[in-house]
């Protein structure tokens, strides 16, 4: 895979104009951008046709998380956009996520090209002081969490996980190479971190283990956005390399 690849820029920006401002600025450099639920609600699936017929690849991040058979469905009509990858909620449970693997499993035998799934374990806006007010974890660590939810993730047949840098290593160790990661919170050195709590550097989380890297604000507020793109390829390039 090449590093190009590797990174997936948001376009977490108000309308479509904006969109294409910002894809036409990156060209060529970046070839995978991810639509979440701001502008895919305002735009809807014109901003998916946009991008595939300008030959780029769509991360569509919308967080499934509903009952079974709603998420399968939801999924499926994904599929049917050829957007490249989605987004679930692990929390959503091992039945609603073995539900959608089976019907990935079913496109693929029918001949199409299915979504990557990713099933997002813990947002990277929270710590482990939510775990303790809200759920009520007091046993176990963010860490722990986490891993619990990519085990199951790979166990219902999703293909991979969106967890921050810090458990990267972790999850490598536990879920083997056949797991992919998806990693949002990269902030290259010197960054804000804006409202992340667990971030990292692109080289660091490439070398950890990380498949792909969502990285947004240090490029999309830039004041020379192909010029902070290129320069979070090169520090990727520098973790690939080791």
């Amino acid at each position: 895979m090449k590093v190009n690849d590797r990174l997936i820029i948001p376009l977490d920006v108000e309308n479509m104009k904006q969109a294409e401002q910002l894809i036409e600025e990156l060209g060529g450099t970046v070839t995978t951008y991810k639509v979440g639920m701001q502008l895919f609600t305002k735009e809807g699936p014109k901003i998916v046709k946009y991008l595939k017929k300008n030959g780029k690849k769509v991360f569509l991040d919308l967080k499934f998380h509903d009952i079974p058979n709603t998420v399968m469905n939801a999924v499926k009509s994904a599929s049917d956009m050829e957007v490249d990858m989605l987004t679930i909620h692990a929390m959503g449970g091992f039945e609603m996520m073995e539900a959608v693997a089976k019907m990935l499993w079913q496109l693929k035998n029918n001949g199409k090209k299915p979504p990557i799934v990713f099933a997002v374990t813990i947002l990277t806006s929270l710590d482990s002081a939510f775990l303790e007010d809200v759920i009520g974890t007091t046993n176990r660590t963010m860490d722990d969490e986490i891993v619990i939810l990519a085990r199951a993730a790979q166990s219902a047949g999703i293909n991979g996980v969106v967890a921050s840098p810090q458990e990267i290593k972790r999850i490598r160790k536990e879920c083997g190479e056949d797991l992919f990661i998806l990693t949002p919170g990269i902030r290259p050195a010197g960054s804000s971190k804006d409202d992340q709590s667990r971030t990292a550097t692109p080289k660091s989380a490439i070398l950890d283990g990380a498949d792909y890297l969502v990285v947004g604000r240090p490029i999309t507020g830039s004041d020379n956005r192909l010029k902070a793109a290129k320069q979070v390829l090169k520090e990727m390039k520098e973790g690939l390399n080791g």
